[in-house]
């Protein structure tokens, strides 16, 4: 069992949904969140005044799957989420090392789904 964590930018998040969905992985947590990274943030100009923000928003996406679905959900995020620009995001990928369903009990494989 793994567990991805995928920041992207927000207007992706419906096509990184859709690439997910089309791999039979439809079960996920979907974070708004504020980060920097080696964008380095966002200067602007407002009224007269340079203003620099470097948390820019981004969407964290948590992803637990079975070893068999992994390629595939990278494979997903892989091909919806870049435009090719520094900021794009990054996927981060764990060992994970038990799930239980509440509702049920059950443990592990059967758990995720």
């Amino acid at each position: 069992m793994k567990y991805i964590i995928a920041v992207i930018r927000p207007h992706k998040l419906e096509e990184v949904k859709r690439e997910l969905e089309k791999n039979e992985i439809h079960l996920m947590t979907v974070v708004d969140v504020l980060g920097c990274g080696r964008q380095k943030g966002v200067t602007e100009v407002y009224r007269g005044v340079t203003e620099v923000d470097n948390l820019l928003r981004k969407v964290k996406l948590e992803i637990a799957v079975n070893d068999e679905y992994l390629d595939k959900a990278i494979a997903a995020i892989m091909k919806a989420a870049p435009e090719g620009d520094i900021g794009d995001g990054k996927i981060f990928i764990f060992d994970m090392a038990e799930c239980i369903r509440i509702r049920t009990g059950e443990k592990g494989n059967l758990a995720i789904g």
